[in-house]
């Protein structure tokens, strides 16, 4: 990774928490309008770009990793509350162990999908031939990370936590998948390694996307508006884009 792609990604997370500061009231529909269109994108690059990616190697059995990680996301979710896809649950005056876990869960998972990002670009070069494809990944994260800072920021303000507490919080979030990627490439990591790796962060993506759309409707009717089913296609065709560059 260069030192740009270090920087977006922590950018991005004090930048979508920022805007927390600015738009404290900000209609839950509005949120879930750019949760819809990322969730579609993670689905998307899940299903084109790396789950063929780690299927068309023979050092692992990918399933079992992608099942893994699906479920490793769900367990980071008993402590993060879902903030990562957006979910916002504020208790006035919360106790300091209520952030403690939130913060736990969502670090704990940004910095397992920041791992895969150091040796990602290598990956694809020696087996596919697309170097560029580590953008995909890297946009994935950047597109899900703006509105994870962005409800955890407006969680923690909710929640009592006064604004210097906040921005510590989203200060120490934004290092982590910068950390998980610094760290991975410390160890120059094998074809196996990685595998593993893109693995668990395939499942812990679908376990965020589906999550993501099946909550969609926001009503638990089974119905989408026209304005979030135009962003899920909008998220698929933008998926479906990057086949071509």
């Amino acid at each position: 990774m260069s030192f740009f792609e270090y920087s977006i990604l922590i950018l991005i997370v004090v930048a979508g928490g920022g805007l927390s500061f600015l738009f404290k009231r900000l209609p839950a529909n509005g949120l879930r309008i750019f949760l819809s269109f990322s969730g579609a994108y993670l689905l998307g690059i899940s299903f084109l770009h790396l789950l063929p990616g780690v299927y068309a190697q023979q050092e692992i059995e990918p399933g079992y990793w992608v099942l893994l990680g699906f479920f490793i996301q769900l367990m980071l979710e008993q402590l993060s509350g879902g903030v990562e896809h957006g979910h916002i649950h504020a208790h006035n005056k919360a106790p300091w162990n209520y952030a403690f876990a939130v913060m736990a869960g969502l670090c704990l998972h940004a910095f397992l999908e920041g791992m895969p990002l150091a040796e990602y670009a290598q990956y694809y070069l020696q087996h596919r031939g697309h170097s560029h494809n580590s953008d995909h990944l890297l946009f994935g994260i950047i597109l899900h990370k703006a509105p994870a800072a962005f409800a955890l920021g407006l969680l923690l303000q909710w929640s009592g936590f006064r604004s210097w507490t906040v921005w510590g919080c989203l200060v120490f979030f934004s290092l982590m998948s910068p950390a998980g990627a610094l760290l991975a490439s410390s160890f120059h990591l094998g074809a196996k390694e990685e595998q593993i790796l893109i693995s668990l962060v395939i499942g812990s993506f679908l376990h965020i996307s589906t999550t993501i759309l099946f909550e969609a409707d926001g009503s638990h009717k089974h119905r989408i508006s026209f304005l979030k089913l135009g962003a899920i296609l909008a998220g698929v065709a933008l998926s479906l884009a990057t086949l071509f560059f």
